[in-house]
């Protein structure tokens, strides 16, 4: 692995953990999985994978994850979240169960189960600008839905209906699809271009 390359994390409590691994690999990151603080002090980026995103939460703060994630997130850690991860990293949720809670850092209200159960599940291409051409093919798998978001958030894909499937805020990232599982690295190299960037490392400006 080459001296300069970004060692980052995937949060591995519960979810498709192995899949992220693999994407940041292939794209030369030095990836690991966190599921201890320690591990968390480590690392200079942080993926959120999908899965379940009360079950996430529990299991983050059981493991003394909840307040470490919250603090990287204050500090500037960027990180990436996917279906789930999207949720975590959203200020608030409509659809939480009793006692959700999630990290936060993006100003957005984010509804869980947007599309309905696993069975409505779907694929289609999607436009983002940001990315230029050609076009994302997303995997909406139980996926959640950005239905409000404040002046800080940048929209980043919608689908025809107007629900924003993709969005930023300095340097926090998500996507209610997962781009893992259908071949799409991009959202991952604007990821790690992040983290390059914070340790002022010439990355392309993805």
């Amino acid at each position: 692995m080459a001296g300069n390359a970004p060692r980052v994390g995937v949060l591995a409590l519960q979810g498709d953990v192995r899949e992220h691994l693999a994407v940041l690999r292939a794209l030369g990151a030095d990836a690991h999985p966190v599921r201890r603080p320690e591990e968390l002090s480590a690392v200079e980026g942080l993926v959120l994978p999908g899965g379940e995103s009360s079950v996430i939460d529990k299991l983050a703060r059981a493991f003394g994850l909840f307040d470490p994630i919250r603090a990287a997130i204050a500090d500037g850690m960027p990180m990436y979240g996917t279906c789930a991860g999207l949720i975590l990293l959203a200020d608030r949720i409509d659809g939480a169960i009793t006692g959700q809670r999630t990290f936060g850092g993006i100003d957005a209200r984010v509804a869980r189960n947007a599309f309905g159960s696993q069975t409505a599940s779907f694929e289609t291409d999607l436009d983002v600008p940001a990315l230029g051409e050609p076009p994302v093919h997303a995997a909406f798998i139980r996926a959640p839905a950005v239905v409000e978001w404040g002046p800080d958030a940048v929209p980043l894909a919608s689908l025809s209906d107007g629900r924003v499937v993709a969005i930023e805020q300095g340097a926090l990232l998500g996507t209610a699809f997962h781009p893992e599982s259908t071949g799409e690295t991009r959202f991952h190299e604007r990821f790690l271009a992040r983290v390059h960037r914070r340790r002022g490392i010439s990355a392309p400006a993805l």
